[in-house]
């Protein structure tokens, strides 16, 4: 599948914008003090409102492809904290998924998938692949409905590179050694992997903006894994590959490419690419994003883990992020998603030290 049948594939055209949206007036390149804020996974297992319709709703599966629960959960923590954008709530692996291969989520373990072979990578069934997302596209089309006017809402996809390590795997692995080993044994395999799952991932995206979606991510959670070569192969051109099909069916919808883990290669990756702003881990050093900074909007980088410790530690990190950023566009966030054992008290601290902050 490539860039014309993506761009092809609903003919729908986005619902008209809504002034106000902070988020992305700063995607955009505006500085707005104090930034605005989200964070990585708010919809989760720290809040016990969605323990709770976690419970309901049975599997993690049946919570992300039942429209019902999905925006219940998406909605639970603009309700309680007021984030200035709301991500939908779904996983990176409704991709595959969608493309027919086995998944299931077991709790303790994660996602465990049938493993793909080299030979299997040009059998991927794509034919029903809108059909079978089509209750994510629904969750996106009652979320532009009920979130509040000024509430930017973010729809994502994971980044070829971190969905095949799973694909390949069959699990999450600590150092993603099946995957790197599966490209230098296979790598016109990967290549052709990477490629469809960069093509159906741009389609995906399309859908999303289609049915609402004011900005999107992509999430390549494990690009720190890679070598020179293979970040450039498996990271930055499949990624590419997305946002040059995104921004040709909707140039206007600000892209968010977050590669954790990239380390100095953060540097040019966003002219590698083309996406409008750089998602930050918490490893990034503030001078290195004041760098990033002045070429567009960057989001991020509290380390979780300030989050959770709350009280000194968290008031320190969110001051040092605001006076070493605050000048220039940015999207305050965590620097990876927020850790289920958070309390909700240190969420309320982080915004009010956001909020309150004075201009530095």
């Amino acid at each position: 599948m490539g860039q014309e049948s993506a761009q092809r594939s609903s003919g729908k055209t986005r619902p008209e914008n809504s002034e106000g949206r902070v988020v992305l007036d700063v995607l955009r390149g505006k500085t707005v003090f104090p930034p605005p804020v989200w964070m990585m996974r708010q919809a989760g297992r720290y809040l016990p409102e969605y323990r709770e319709t976690r419970k309901r709703a049975g599997g993690f599966l049946d919570l992300c492809y039942n429209p019902d629960f999905a925006v219940e959960v998406t909605l639970q923590p603009i309700r309680r904290f007021g984030f200035d954008a709301s991500i939908l709530f779904s996983d990176i692996l409704v991709v595959p998924h969608a493309l027919g291969r086995g998944l299931r989520f077991e709790e303790g373990r994660g996602p465990l998938m049938t493993p793909i072979r080299a030979e299997e990578i040009d059998r991927l069934d794509g034919e029903m692949f809108h059909v079978n997302l089509s209750p994510v596209y629904e969750t996106v089309r009652r979320l532009r409905v009920q979130l509040p006017a000024g509430t930017t809402l973010i729809g994502f996809c994971g980044a070829p590179w971190t969905v095949a390590t799973y694909m390949i795997a069959g699990h999450g692995t600590p150092d993603q050694a099946p995957a790197r080993h599966f490209f230098y044994r296979h790598p016109e395999e990967m290549k052709r992997l990477l490629r469809q799952l960069a093509d159906w991932s741009a389609a995906y995206l399309i859908r999303q903006m289609e049915a609402g979606a004011d900005a999107v991510q992509i999430f390549d959670s494990w690009a720190g894994m890679l070598d020179e070569e293979g970040f450039a192969a498996c990271c930055i051109e499949p990624v590419a590959r997305i946002v040059s099909q995104v921004k040709a069916a909707h140039p206007d919808v600000p892209v968010i490419a977050f590669p954790k883990g990239a380390g100095s290669r953060y540097d040019g990756f966003r002219q590698a690419t083309g996406a409008d702003a750089l998602g930050l881990d918490w490893t990034v050093p503030l001078s290195q994003a004041k760098r990033l900074q002045k070429e567009g909007a960057v989001q991020g980088n509290l380390d979780p883990q300030r989050l959770v410790a709350g009280g000194k530690a968290l008031s320190d990190g969110v001051a040092s992020i605001l006076s070493g950023l605050g000048d220039g566009p940015l999207v305050f966030n965590l620097g990876h998603g927020i850790t289920p054992e958070t309390p909700v008290a240190h969420v309320e601290q982080m915004l009010a030290a956001i909020r309150g902050a004075r201009q530095p």
